[in-house]
């Protein structure tokens, strides 16, 4: 993409939190080791002090803290995008990040941001609907199914455009905490798939990289729904997505 680095090595990643992590660190676990289509260069934070900071320090990836509460949004707005452009930035995963990416980031890096959302969008999304709280509004409504959805950053929240989806029962007996749990280890297995096979067609110039197996936008089609998380092999097959680069 004209204007972004591209390096030969693979894609460097920025991770955008506000909490604990989780899905940074299942991020980090993927591409830690080994021949990986991407690395997480970079952790970014708008709290101090927050569990996906340390992660990151013990993970030996530089983390930093930009803070957007108080400050002017283009002021905020330059920070991070000097800190992308320092470290050479090619793609962006939000990862409990709660603040709206700004609209400058979002033009400088077109279809370059991802984030992972713990309800089947477009339902339970949009501002205000983040960690317990979506999980409560899935219960109130009666909802039998839920899922996590992984899709583009647009210049409003939850609305940018799917790229793929996983289904996760909702229980007789759920409660907002079990069923975040359930869906959060779905989260983990999901986030770390898209986000590698988006990296490898950022590397090879896919204009399409990831797509949603689906049926009117559910995004569930021929997807076994279970009570456990799926294997990564599970996720990979069920939205097939490329596991190489094309050369």
């Amino acid at each position: 993409m004209s204007g972004l680095p591209q390096s030969s090595g693979p894609v460097a990643v920025a991770v955008l939190a506000s909490g604990g992590g989780t899905n940074l660190q299942a991020l980090v676990d993927r591409f830690a080791e080994g021949d990986q289509a991407a690395r997480v260069a970079l952790v970014v934070s708008d709290r101090e002090g927050v569990g996906a900071l340390e992660r990151a320090h013990r993970a030996g990836i530089p983390g930093r803290v930009v803070r957007a509460k108080g400050r002017a949004p283009e002021e905020a707005a330059g920070e991070l995008l000097g800190l992308l452009e320092a470290h050479r930035i090619e793609l962006i995963a939000l990862a409990g990040y709660l603040r709206l990416v700004p609209d400058r980031i979002v033009r400088r890096y077109p279809g370059r941001i991802v984030n992972i959302h713990p309800a089947l969008l477009p339902a339970f999304g949009g501002a205000g609907y983040y960690g317990v709280r979506v999980h409560e509004a899935v219960l109130a409504s009666g909802a039998t199914v839920t899922g996590a959805t992984v899709h583009l950053v647009d210049e409003e929240y939850d609305r940018g455009r799917i790229l793929a989806q996983w289904p996760v029962p909702v229980l007789p007996d759920d409660t907002a905490d079990t069923l975040a749990a359930r869906v959060l280890a779905v989260e983990h297995v999901l986030y770390p798939a898209v986000v590698d096979a988006l990296a490898r067609a950022v590397r090879s110039g896919d204009a399409a990289p990831v797509w949603a197996r689906n049926s009117g936008g559910t995004g569930m089609a021929g997807f076994a729904m279970t009570e456990t998380a799926p294997t990564a092999e599970e996720v990979v097959a069920g939205l097939g997505l490329r596991t190489e680069t094309r050369r």
